[in-house]
């Protein structure tokens, strides 16, 4: 009997999302297993969840491949309930993220050609989500794994009179955590050292002034300046997020379509079986 083609393409796209499922696992196991003590907190942040994203995308695509490829409708019709909901839950995240990034942000400082940030800007849930004590030192581990301020170790010999145009083409993050804020009035004696006033009148309304430090390890990562430029950074990237949500949640809702084409299908070639004679 002919094999329907919504069966086929369901069961191709779960065997893709399968392996996915089992790169996740892997990849978390690897974390695990290899990791040890000598994991770091950004490493280490990303061990469950994709561990859990893993065992889901393996569950969901299992079903898939029995329900579709096996012919067996109860696992289909588990499979169709669980992409439903994933498909609201893509929706509501949606609409959630827009939510949450929507508010302006970003202030000039003085006649500056870059911008810096300030955490009161932003949305209360990235405030006390993403820079809470707990979240904030994962996330500085991550910074620093990432080797955020390196670009300006290499170019730590450049002239400083061009300071505003350096600085202009680095990201929200790098500006925000490997240099001290402006109005604190840190002298730049190159890429990696600044020298303090002599007076520190403008400290007073700037705790981010007394938090600087030229230690490589310590830089601005405790700045609120540097919070700041994460939550700027974090907003950019969901807005990009929220247009791939949308695609990604376009995809999944054809995926279902034709998983109820596949239901229809193994119906039939039950009922054919049923009604046919020897």
């Amino acid at each position: 009997m002919r094999f329907q083609i919504s069966n086929t393409v369901v069961g191709a796209l779960n065997i893709l999302s399968l392996l996915l499922g089992l790169s996740a696992l892997a990849t978390s196991a690897y974390i695990h297993f290899h990791g040890g003590d000598g994991a770091s907190d950004c490493q280490k942040v990303l061990q469950y969840p994709l561990l859990i994203a893993g065992v889901f995308i393996v569950i969901i695509s299992t079903l898939g491949i029995v329900g579709s490829l096996c012919r067996i409708n109860f696992a289909l019709y588990a499979y169709l309930l669980i992409t439903f909901l994933l498909i609201v839950a893509m929706i509501l995240f949606t609409i959630f993220a827009l939510f949450v990034t929507n508010k302006k942000v970003g202030q000039q400082v003085s006649t500056r050609a870059y911008g810096e940030y300030v955490v009161t800007d932003f949305s209360h849930w990235l405030q006390h989500y993403v820079v809470n004590n707990k979240n904030w030192d994962e996330v500085k581990s991550c910074l620093m794994d990432a080797g955020v301020c390196h670009d300006l170790a290499i170019h730590g010999g450049f002239n400083h009179s061009n300071e505003d145009l350096f600085f202009k083409h680095l990201s929200t993050t790098q500006v925000g955590c490997c240099k001290p804020p402006a109005n604190c009035g840190f002298k730049m004696k190159n890429a990696t050292y600044w020298e303090a006033p002599k007076t520190g009148a403008s400290w007073a309304n700037n705790s981010d002034c007394k938090t600087w430090s030229n230690k490589e390890d310590k830089l601005c990562y405790d700045c609120n300046s540097c919070k700041g430029g994460v939550l700027a950074n974090i907003r950019n990237q969901w807005k990009h997020l929220t247009i791939f949500n949308s695609v990604v949640c376009v995809l999944v809702t054809a995926i279902y379509v034709l998983g109820c084409f596949a239901i229809r299908n193994n119906r039939i070639d039950m009922y054919n079986k049923n009604h046919t004679h020897p």
